[in-house]
């Protein structure tokens, strides 16, 4: 197992292998996400055309097994600017975290941590940032397709320092495995502030 940490067009070579890690990690609840890899592309490539995105690429050998994503918020996309600038916070100050999605295979190993302090550090290096912050999909507790077994992640957040902020929401359009066609998920956001 290796770490490689890539940023911008760097990732190109490697996108096929995210984007099926992603379809195949985000099927799970609580996103049961039904994508395809013209989508996953099309996703990505904000992320390649960011001059100062990251990449956390775990690999074992030279298959990629893990991977989380992160760039400076204000090179997202309207739905995830939208929330802070409506709340009055500065987008050019905030490092965004894209997902982190890992096979289940190689859970519980450390690299779910890395992948956050991988990111917070290279936010850090950048020198312009106050916070790092993410989203979440939200799920109602008695959703059909909650696993019995299901553990939120909000405790693992919180013990990285993130603080959820209800008040900061959007909406993201995708298909869940079970509908025909896409709808609305609310997604809610996670901050944490950036000590020098």
């Amino acid at each position: 197992m290796h770490i490689r940490l890539l940023h911008g067009p760097a990732i190109a070579p490697h996108t096929d292998n995210l984007a099926r890690l992603r379809l195949t990690v985000f099927r799970e609840f609580p996103y049961l996400y039904d994508g395809t890899l013209e989508y996953e592309a099309e996703y990505l490539a904000t992320y390649a055309e960011s001059p100062e995105s990251l990449f956390v690429l775990a690999l074992d050998g030279e298959r990629v097994v893990g991977a989380s994503t992160g760039l400076p918020l204000a090179d997202e996309t309207d739905e995830f600017l939208r929330p802070f600038r409506e709340q009055g916070w500065d987008p050019s100050r905030i490092f965004y975290f894209g997902e982190s999605v890992l096979l289940p295979e190689y859970r519980g190993t450390g690299l779910g941590v890395r992948f956050f302090a991988e990111r917070e550090a290279y936010a850090r290096r950048l020198g312009r940032f106050e916070h790092c912050a993410f989203c979440a999909v939200e799920r109602p507790l008695d959703h059909p397709r909650r696993p019995l077994d299901y553990q939120p992640l909000n405790e693992f957040w919180q013990r990285r320092g993130y603080r959820h902020y209800p008040q900061l929401r959007t909406e993201y359009h995708w298909r869940d495995l079970d509908e025909a066609q896409e709808s609305a998920k609310p997604m809610s956001f996670w901050l944490k502030e950036l000590a020098p």
